[in-house]
């Protein structure tokens, strides 16, 4: 047997068999009182929290579904800007002097940099991410 199927195997026996989901049926009134109660915690595990008596677990953050995701998305399109690599680019032809700049300019770019980690930094503290500083 090849070292291939050997590993392949091995993966294979190491999956683990998640158990088959439950499903239960709700009015629209029945839900919408249970989403209201559940108040940004994942209806799922609300559910499964209040049927089990089990203490609710709350998200790191504590913020609901939708604002986790608005959050994400302007991460993610400050990510896509290139603004703070475009500024490094602008800061570095500063200082090897192949851009012509002023002290107060200069200051001002590394200043601009700093305020787009610190955005970045702040969006991803209220995703619950550990940032590189913070590691």
């Amino acid at each position: 047997m090849s070292v291939k199927c050997q590993f392949n195997e091995s993966a294979k026996s190491m999956k683990r068999k998640r158990p088959s989901p439950f499903c239960i049926r709700l009015s629209e009134t029945q839900r919408a009182r249970l989403a209201d109660e559940a108040s940004g915690v994942p209806l799922g595990a609300y559910i499964k929290a209040k049927a089990l008596g089990e203490p609710l677990r709350r998200r790191r953050t504590g913020l609901s579904i939708e604002d986790r995701e608005a959050l994400a998305k302007t991460l993610a399109l400050l990510g896509k800007s290139r603004l703070s690599s475009n500024l490094n680019q602008l800061a570095h032809a500063a200082n090897i002097g192949s851009l012509p700049i002023t002290p107060e300019t200069e200051k001002f770019l590394c200043d601009c940099l700093c305020d787009v980690q610190e955005i970045r930094s702040l969006l991803m503290r209220a995703l619950g991410l550990k940032t590189e500083r913070d590691q």
